[in-house]
């Protein structure tokens, strides 16, 4: 029986994919003993491995990999690991240096912060074999609990659709929950990655997210949880500036969606709406024909932009014609905004983009 069991499972892992996870860690130690074990109780019986890329910790991080890696061997898991970096490299070098070392077909990418539930692999990797073309995200629960909760129940209530519509609200699919096919990683290229990283954090997981979409690449997601996701109050994405983010974002609306039509109509004539106009190239911003509002105080006025003497004019939101973009945020008007794109029967992501 124990020769049977033995030839099992030595099958199984000639006929599963091998999955590689990949973790970039800085100062991580107090986080790793959860975050390893994790590892070790998913239900995926295929080949694991695990490629680590040390960023220049100061704590007992390459200690405590260090302790892990025959833990891992006694269950056949294979550990990749840098030498402690000697300088601080930023964490996108980190996760294409860890992608680089690896060979898995599949890659699953890890914060050292967070952990795995234990059905993570195995739900993602099925969907992943269904479409190899896709960047596949997951639910998770956050911790502390509450923690970013509108963040958290907007990105976990997203439907399979609304992972393409709402992607210029934020990234649909949360970083630490991704898993490809490794062709998905080398089509994009891997991370941006500059020496400016090392100061100035850059939102890298963004810039991958839509250089992905313009390779008409596939989103996708499991939608139960698949890992604990940490909130520290002064990660490094909370260091990112937010019009870095909307410059982003708003590039890729321009490549996409802009570029196909001939005008435009803001809805939002506040200070995101008016941002968004001087953010604009030039041939993009001459297609903006109107504001629309809600506020009586801007309705039938004009707004100029500086150093230009090009007036805009503020219109009821009830004679906005689309194509519609809204500058106004979702979930914090108590539902009038909702109400009211509803009230003009427009359909998402054919007359208006959030």
């Amino acid at each position: 029986e124990e020769d049977g069991s033995f030839q099992r499972k030595e099958e199984n892992q000639l006929t599963k994919p091998l999955i590689s996870v990949i973790i970039p860690v800085k100062n991580g130690a107090p986080y790793l003993d959860q975050c390893f074990q994790s590892i070790l109780d998913q239900t995926y019986r295929g080949s694991l491995q695990i490629s680590i890329f040390n960023d220049y910790s100061t704590d007992q991080t390459e200690e405590l990999i260090s302790q892990w890696i025959p833990r891992f061997q006694e269950k056949n898991i294979v550990v990749i690991s840098n030498k402690n970096s000697s300088r601080k490299s930023g964490c996108g070098y980190a996760k294409n240096e860890a992608v680089k070392h690896s060979n898995g077909t599949h890659l699953c990418f890890q914060d050292a912060d967070d952990w795995m539930l234990p059905n993570r692999i195995e739900a993602q990797l099925r969907i992943a074999i269904e479409d190899p073309m896709a960047l596949i995200g997951g639910g998770f629960i956050r911790e502390p609990e509450n923690s970013t909760a509108r963040f958290t129940d907007w990105c976990n209530r997203l439907t399979d659709e609304e992972l393409y519509l709402q992607q210029y609200r934020e990234c649909t699919i949360a970083q630490p929950t991704w898993f490809c096919h490794r062709q998905v990683f080398d089509r994009v290229g891997g991370y941006v990655t500059n020496e400016d990283d090392i100061k100035e954090p850059i939102p890298e997981d963004l810039i991958f997210f839509h250089r992905h979409l313009d390779l008409n690449g596939h989103l996708r997601k499991e939608h139960q949880p698949v890992i604990v996701y940490r909130y520290h109050e002064n990660a490094t994405s909370r260091g990112i500036h937010r019009l870095k983010l909307t410059e982003i974002r708003l590039r890729a609306f321009e490549h996409r969606v802009m570029s196909q039509v001939s005008s435009m109509t803001i809805w939002g004539a506040g200070r995101d709406g008016r941002k968004l106009v001087m953010m604009m190239q030039p041939e993009h911003r001459n297609k903006i024909i109107a504001f629309c509002d809600v506020d009586v105080n801007k309705i039938g006025t004009t707004w100029v932009q500086p150093y230009s003497n090009f007036p805009i004019p503020i219109i009821s939101y009830r004679d906005a014609k689309p194509p519609i973009v809204i500058c106004v945020a979702m979930d914090r008007t108590s539902g009038v905004l909702e109400e009211n794109i509803r009230s003009l029967n427009l359909i998402e992501g054919v007359d208006y983009w959030h």
